[in-house]
């Protein structure tokens, strides 16, 4: 049997689904593409190790040569939910046009792992004085429980983890933190002849959406980081579901929304204040409002510009590292002592929306860029710097 094309790998992690979801209708298990990736690097003599980390959501370690150090290729195997509708085709078969293949994680960010097997697959020929690690995990999307359970578990990986989620093939060492958070109000409902006849939780999330906007307004004019594309924190008011019916007013309600601090903002600072805003609202339309995170926070993450892997990663793309808005993975494989970096070919623009897709032009040099970075940390014999 033949190993699969690159084309070919590509296709069949698209159309194994992996949604992750905060909204239960739409969460799927992740093992099919766990699978697929657990078979390939099999085949090409690395031990993998799959470990269930809640029912159906599985985290792959597979791993070539032993011994410490060596380089972590990171990344998570899950997608967003998509709108079927609004694609060019089906989200699930992967499509080339334009110079360019279109599918559902083609660019965020199932695509990086084919393009990890074709760079270190001319490799395995070689010595590898240190390991080289690939890793793929659950719920990125979602909770990041898959990177929070490798953290949780305290064992050291490599020295150096290159997470490839989509920076357009420039290395980023800055991201902001990630807050995904729920408000929710219990009211009463009543016939809508007569607003006395019940307490609306829709009018008190009103009033709610309005503290939050205010504080948006206020964080926005207190933190600024300049190294960031979006300087200032952002605050997305998510979904929203509320009531039932035109003629009963609204007893319950509820809003998910996403935070996303500067470094320096702590999350539980930024907690205390939503609360001390909402307080007053539930006081006002008669209401129980609860306020919790929906998950932990991710922290805001920085690699020092210093490091060895920052210096290899400039070397080896001509650029210099920046910041981005999004977040990652990063700050849970830097508690793990590994050198941080964020790098992947994909394009952010086009993350999270209908007819994703990856550049044709960007897949050699990022074979290029993985393969030097391998050769760099798991066969040559030096721990030296760049």
């Amino acid at each position: 049997m033949t190993f699969p094309s690159l084309k070919e790998q590509f296709a069949a992690l698209i159309a194994a689904p992996s949604v992750s979801c905060t909204q239960p209708d739409w969460d799927q298990s992740n093992h099919l593409v766990i699978e697929r990736l657990a078979q390939w690097l099999g085949d090409l003599g690395f031990r993998c190790e799959t470990q269930e980390i809640a029912p159906g959501k599985f985290n792959l370690l597979a791993s070539y040569g032993s011994g410490p150090g060596g380089l972590v290729l990171a990344g998570h195997s899950d997608t967003v939910p998509f709108d079927a509708a609004r694609w060019t085709a089906n989200p699930l078969l992967l499509r080339e046009a334009d110079d360019r293949w279109y599918g559902l994680g083609s660019c965020d960010m199932k695509g990086f792992f084919p393009l990890v097997i074709e760079a270190v697959r001319p490799l395995l020929e070689h010595d590898f004085r240190q390991p080289l690690l690939i890793l793929a995990t659950c719920d990125e999307e979602s909770s990041m429980s898959g990177a929070r359970a490798l953290a949780a578990a305290g064992r050291p990986l490599g020295r150096a983890a290159v997470i490839g989620e989509p920076t357009g093939l420039k290395p980023i060492r800055l991201h902001k933190g990630v807050m995904m958070e729920r408000i929710d109000i219990e009211g009463q409902s009543g016939h809508s002849s007569n607003p006395a006849y019940g307490r609306s939780a829709l009018e008190a999330m009103h009033g709610a959406m309005g503290e939050l906007m205010a504080l948006r307004a206020q964080w926005q004019q207190q933190y600024r980081n300049p190294m960031f594309n979006v300087p200032q924190p952002t605050l997305n008011l998510g979904c929203i579901h509320g009531g039932d019916n035109p003629n009963r007013i609204c007893g319950q309600c509820a809003l998910e929304f996403d935070l996303r601090p500067l470094p320096g903002m702590e999350p539980e600072q930024l907690r205390a204040a939503i609360r001390e805003k909402l307080r007053p609202v539930a006081e006002q339309h008669g209401v129980r409002i609860d306020y919790a995170p929906l998950f932990p926070a991710v922290p805001p993450f920085e690699e020092p510009a210093t490091s060895e892997l920052v210096r290899v990663a400039e070397k080896l793309t001509g650029q210099a590292a920046e910041a981005v808005a999004f977040g990652t993975e990063a700050p849970y494989l830097q508690q793990l002592g590994c050198e941080t970096l964020v790098l992947g070919p994909g394009d952010i623009a086009c993350a999270h929306q209908p007819d994703e897709y990856l550049e044709l032009s960007r897949i050699e040099p990022g074979v290029r860029i993985l393969r030097n970075l391998i050769q760099h940390y798991c066969l040559t014999s030096h721990h030296g710097q760049a």
